[in-house]
């Protein structure tokens, strides 16, 4: 199964960045790929947990597929966890890890595992998935930079 994975020290809080990164309908504007996301349902855990069911729409050029996602934000653990539910995968699991490292700097770990329902369109996507993976650090961090200054 592809898989990737990558951590990245930016010039903000954790706190700021776990929430830049668990608001997720804001991703059409600077996720690379990501041309829709649709938050179907949002639950407030007692324990401070936040669990929301999403779709989203990813394209590039004539590719588009929507798929269905579990995302539980931990804001005590300063961690997202994103479940798949339905759409063109076989499995797909994602996990966003925000740690401070000083003052107004933390690390954020960034890992997704995937595997697509379908060996001509995995074969076909692969590639292009993870040229974005790798553009994700970066797209967040720029987004941060815009929402809380650089």
């Amino acid at each position: 199964m592809p898989s990737f994975s990558s951590t990245h020290r930016v010039n903000h809080d954790a706190d700021d960045m776990f929430r830049l990164v668990g608001d997720v309908e804001k991703y059409p504007q600077f996720v690379p790929l990501c041309q829709d996301l649709q938050v179907r349902g949002r639950k407030e855990l007692a324990d401070g947990r936040t669990v929301l069911i999403a779709d989203m729409t990813v394209a590039y050029k004539l590719f588009k597929e929507t798929f269905t996602s579990r995302v539980e934000l931990r804001p005590d653990e300063q961690v997202i966890l994103v479940e798949y539910l339905d759409g063109p995968f076989k499995h797909l699991e994602n996990r966003w890890t925000f740690e401070t490292s000083g003052e107004g700097v933390c690390t954020v770990g960034f890992y997704i595992d995937y595997e697509f329902r379908s060996r001509t369109l995995g074969s076909l996507m692969g590639v292009m998935f993870d040229r974005a993976f790798r553009k994700f650090s970066s797209a967040f961090e720029a987004r941060a930079d815009q929402v809380y200054g650089s």
